[in-house]
This record gives structure tokens, C-alpha cells and sequence, in this order.
């Protein structure tokens, strides 16, 4: 949500596409957000790629009797932590303004040449892209926590229009480091009801 405020023009479209396909009804209909609200997954992806929830993704070298990283021998029983917040930060893999909030990145439109999208999945396969994890010790909650967000998300949308209080409206981005990287301060906004939300929010 502090990037959908952060980059008005974003909000507008996700918000656009969401009210296209659900205001009539009323609610979100959880069956239907998989091929209604393309956008909407194109900024949850890119929420994903700049704000990865895991920081780190411990991995344990097998080989025998090492493998070699970046030009270092690793032996076997090491352990390796893969910065997954700095590879979705990383301009090698992300060549066109990593740090900027741009859903875009993520349409399934080019070949990755000259900034252009390319399709990169998060169900590691590509591991430029490690949300989740990778292989064998990937997060077996990645289903219903996509489905969470993608409801919760489409539902805050379609009810609400959302803005941040303040004179500018600015919000502070700074980020706290743990076990997973999050918002040093909370998020605080101000919802104005466009559409009322039903008792039964979701079908």
C-alpha cells in the first residue's frame, strides 16, 4: 500500500482495474482475480521484487568436494546466505531503475534488452526472483499467502480510495533489517469509502 500511495499513477490504474471488474457485484470474487486484474498481479510481483520478505535465503553446499561461487571454492556442509533483498536491487538483473516502484517491469512484453520486460517468475525457477525461496526449502506457504494478498488487496481497492495524511502527503520508505526486511515506521492512511463493504466481503 506505501508504494501504491508513494506512485499515484500506479494506484490510479490498479484501482481503475479492480472497480472495472468487481464494482458491479460489489465485492471481489476470489475465483475471478486470477483472470480479471492482470495489473494488480503485475504490482504485487513488483512489490515482491523490491520489498523481498525474507532478507536472507539460507542455503547448504553439497558438492564434494566444494562448489565454486564467483570464483571461491565452497566446501561441502558451508552454509550460504542469499541476499534476496540485494538481488532485487541488483542493475545486472534488473536493468532498467531497480529501485524505482514499476509494476510494468514485470508485463510479459519483451526480451530484456534495452530495459525492456521480461518474464521472470517468482516459483523459483529464476533466481534473480527468490521471494520464496528456491528448490527444495522453498516457502510451502507461497499459494496462500499470494491468495491473501491478492484478496485483501483487490477488496482495500475496491472499497476505498487512500491517501496519506500530512500536509505533503510523503511517506518515509526507510527500511528495518531483521529476518525479513520491512518499513521502519508503520503505515498510516486515510481511507475514504467509495464503495460500501459488504458483510460477506469475499464469494
Amino acid at each position: 500500500m506505501a508504494e501504491l500511495v508513494k506512485n499515484p499513477k500506479v494506484m490510479r490504474r490498479a484501482t481503475m482495474e479492480v472497480r472495472r471488474a468487481f464494482e458491479a457485484g460489489g465485492k471481489v470474487v476470489e475465483q475471478q482475480l486470477g483472470e480479471l486484474v492482470p495489473y494488480l498481479h503485475l504490482v504485487i510481483r513488483e512489490t515482491l521484487q523490491l520489498h523481498t520478505p525474507p532478507l536472507l535465503l539460507p542455503r547448504e553446499c553439497r558438492e564434494e568436494p566444494a562448489c565454486r561461487v564467483l570464483g571461491y571454492d565452497v566446501p561441502k556442509g558451508t552454509q550460504v546466505l542469499v541476499n534476496a533483498w540485494a538481488l532485487g536491487r541488483d542493475e545486472r538483473y534488473w536493468p532498467d531503475k531497480p529501485e524505482e516502484f514499476r509494476p510494468e517491469r514485470f508485463e510479459p512484453a519483451g526480451d530484456g534488452k534495452d530495459g525492456a520486460a521480461v518474464e521472470v517468475d517468482f516459483k523459483g525457477v529464476d533466481f534473480e526472483f527468490l521471494p520464496f525461496g528456491a528448490g527444495r526449502r522453498m516457502c510451502p506457504g507461497m499459494a496462500f499467502g499470494l491468495a491473501n494478498v491478492e484478496l485483501a488487496l483487490a477488496s482495500l481497492l475496491l472499497h476505498f480510495d487512500w491517501e496519506a495524511p500530512g500536509p505533503n502527503g510523503s511517506l518515509d520508505m526507510t527500511e528495518a533489517f531483521g529476518i525479513t526486511a520491512r518499513r521502519k515506521a508503520g503505515l498510516l492512511l486515510r481511507p475514504i469509502m467509495r464503495l460500501p463493504v459488504p458483510d460477506n466481503l469475499t464469494s
